[in-house]
């Protein structure tokens, strides 16, 4: 306590403080902003940020502190281990507080080598407050993608790039007919796929002798100069110029893209085979299917057989005339 002298003056005071709680308590990744020996104010060193707790620690009265129950943590993006999965899904890791949901634009731009005119320009929103998010999209084959994804609430963006494989080429829908003549005409329906430009179809005729294998992975030679002593290509389409339905006449004995149609044999057999075939770089995958039967019967079976059946028919007559020639007389004879 201080006292007022009578000169006027206060008297000195021999009252010495000291600090109850020592130095002010430590916190990972903090630093003191603000330390009056009773208080202390934390904040996050630099490259960190508050994940939850107070930042102020309190001397206690029993001499204790009270310390901070702030937590700092690393500041990372808010979009980290962005990849894609089998083509199809991205899957990234989301930074942001437990509790908090974030929202994502997903934007994506994809192009083609192969169609400078293709553009697939598409973008999509999604909510949540999971830490690690997985997003499928539709992405078209044989296509160059640049993807990005914002989150919202901090503008930050990552991008990552892939291209997609070749897939499969859908088989189009046959009307599958068995024919007993050389020329048989054929007919298909397909609806447009944007991998057109880079397929086509091709005819295969495989005349049936013992056991038929057909590879449609690995068929005969696309080069209309080699003819194997089976399959063999009797015609190709490019299927950017097929309409949605399409006719053709095997044995007609035009060209189809380099390959001639040659006229079927009469007296054999054969299975017509439809290959949809597409191809980019390196990589070819292709379909078949069955499209028709051709069954051959030669003019010499056909002629025994017309004659047999006109001999059994003439047989057959003679033996009714003869039954009915003896029950005449034999009711003649009773009369």
């Amino acid at each position: 306590m201080s006292t007022c002298l009578l000169s006027g003056q206060w008297g000195e005071v021999s009252v010495q403080c000291k600090a109850k709680c020592g130095p002010a308590p430590f916190l990972p990744k903090s630093e003191v902003v603000w330390h009056n020996m009773s208080v202390v104010i934390h904040r996050c060193v630099s490259g960190h940020h508050s994940w939850r707790g107070g930042n102020v620690s309190v001397c206690g009265s029993s001499g204790e502190w009270q310390t901070a129950t702030l937590r700092c943590i690393e500041i990372k993006p808010p979009v980290s281990h962005l990849c894609v999965l089998k083509e199809k899904c991205l899957r990234w890791r989301a930074e942001k507080y437990e509790e908090d949901t974030e929202d994502y634009k997903v934007t994506y731009v994809g192009s083609r080598d192969f169609q400078r005119s293709f553009h697939d320009r598409r973008k999509q929103f999604v909510s949540s407050k999971a830490d690690q998010l997985e997003l499928c999209l539709n992405l078209l084959p044989v296509t160059n993608y640049s993807i990005s994804i914002t989150a919202v609430s901090s503008r930050f963006t990552a991008s990552i790039t892939t291209s997609t494989s070749l897939p499969v080429p859908p088989a189009p829908a046959v009307y599958y007919r068995e024919f007993e003549t050389p020329v048989p005409t054929l007919r298909l329906r397909r609806s447009a796929n944007t991998l057109d430009p880079i397929s086509l179809y091709q005819v295969f005729v495989l005349p049936v002798e013992g056991i038929v294998m057909f590879d449609c992975s690995s068929p005969a030679s696309s080069n209309p100069k080699i003819k194997s002593s089976a399959e063999y290509i009797t015609a190709q389409f490019d299927v950017r110029h097929v309409g949605t339905e399409m006719n053709f006449t095997v044995g007609d004995g035009l060209d189809y893209g380099g390959f001639f149609n040659a006229p079927l044999e009469n007296g054999r057999n054969y299975y017509i085979m439809l290959r949809a075939v597409s191809q980019w770089k390196s990589a070819l995958k292709s379909s078949c299917v069955l499209w028709a039967e051709v069954r051959g019967t030669s003019y010499v079976l056909r002629v025994s057989s017309l004659s047999a059946a006109a001999l059994i028919g003439l047989v057959a007559f003679f033996m009714m005339c003869g039954y009915s020639s003896s029950w005449f007389f034999k009711r003649t004879c009773h009369s």
